[in-house]
């Protein structure tokens, strides 16, 4: 008896589909094409992605006294050939990687593979924002709000965040007049959160002295 699968298991995680994507894309645009990452073209990016899941440098990322072997190791990289970077990347973390752990893909890399993505496109001079999916656009806020007090963490002021027809979610205590509500598509908010404050689109609200005091302070990315 023959069996039928079920589509919506066989469709990849955004994740996974930003993975091919932004591999796609760094063929297309090449290997000295800039990106929002500050002193950081492709070559650079790609190779950072590479040893971010493939490298015991990589503790580097949460072990700062590792940082300067893990960036030995993005410079060396980043100075091999670019086609076999892109397609390293393309494949995914080695088996040994801890990447592999199931779940792992969706909560490690649905962000830096959607912001990288954004990081290469939106460096180009003729980018469009995307139209997300209304399920993409779900995961990137399901994930966004489980995480924000992490992302503002920091924040001198109480701060909300709202996604049109998703919901909201606050830290501190928003009834304060010293609040601020940062409103906009997941995509555009997640983008923000990390630091693309000139890149995202979101509208920003508070009090002027507010305002001021929370673009002043540098997001916990």
């Amino acid at each position: 008896m023959s069996t039928q699968s079920d589509p919506a298991l066989d469709t990849p995680s955004f994740a996974r589909r930003e993975r091919a994507d932004l591999a796609d894309l760094f063929d297309t645009v090449g290997q000295d094409a800039p990106t929002l990452c500050a002193g950081w073209n492709t070559s650079d990016l790609v190779a950072h992605l590479v040893v971010r899941e493939g490298h015991p440098s990589a503790a580097g990322l949460v072990l700062p006294p590792l940082s300067g072997w893990m960036h030995s190791q993005q410079e060396r990289l980043a100075a091999k050939p670019y086609a076999g970077l892109v397609e390293r990347f393309r494949q995914g973390p080695p088996a040994w990687s801890l990447m592999r752990l199931p779940g792992a893909e969706s909560a490690l890399n649905t962000f830096e593979h959607f912001v990288h993505h954004e990081d290469v496109r939106r460096a180009q001079p003729s980018w469009v924002a995307r139209d997300l999916t209304g399920d993409d656009q779900r995961t990137l806020w399901d994930q966004l709000a489980r995480r924000i007090r992490l992302f503002v963490r920091k924040s001198p002021v109480p701060v909300r965040i709202q996604a049109p027809s998703l919901g909201s979610v606050s830290v501190g205590d928003t009834d304060q007049p010293s609040a601020v509500t940062l409103t906009g598509d997941p995509a555009e908010l997640v983008l923000y959160l990390h630091g693309r404050r000139d890149q995202a689109t979101i509208a920003l609200e508070g009090t002027a002295e507010s305002v001021e005091r929370w673009q002043r302070h540098r997001l916990a990315v």
